[in-house]
């Protein structure tokens, strides 16, 4: 897991990789609490190739600005640069892998 607190470190890091997952929160937020991990495992698990960030809104309140995060989590996925998909305080794991499963597959799958 990487922390990023720079827009520019974020967007090349986001440009320069297959698939990425962008974690937005903060550590008072109760539900990141019992999602992060579990989405840490899955892709640790499911997605080792894929490269997960973190970002502290509180810390990085350009960010979230510059990337329209308004509730948390909000945890984007980017594929080949771009938002493939969006999940925003109600995450189901189940639809989380869904959206990964199919580029990962494809881009990165052996």
């Amino acid at each position: 897991m990487k922390t990023i607190y720079n827009l520019e470190e974020l967007q090349q890091l986001i440009e320069e990789t297959t698939i990425s997952v962008v974690y937005f929160s903060n550590e008072s937020c109760n539900v990141c609490k019992i999602l992060k991990p579990k989405i840490i495992e899955l892709l640790n698990v499911q997605f080792p190739k894929v490269v997960f960030v973190y970002v502290d809104i509180e810390k990085s309140p350009v960010l979230s600005g510059q990337y329209r995060v308004f509730t948390i989590p909000t945890i984007d996925i980017y594929v080949d640069g771009k938002e493939h998909a969006r999940f925003s305080r109600n995450v189901t794991m189940h639809d989380f892998e869904a959206a990964l499963r199919k580029p990962y597959d494809i881009l990165l799958g052996e």
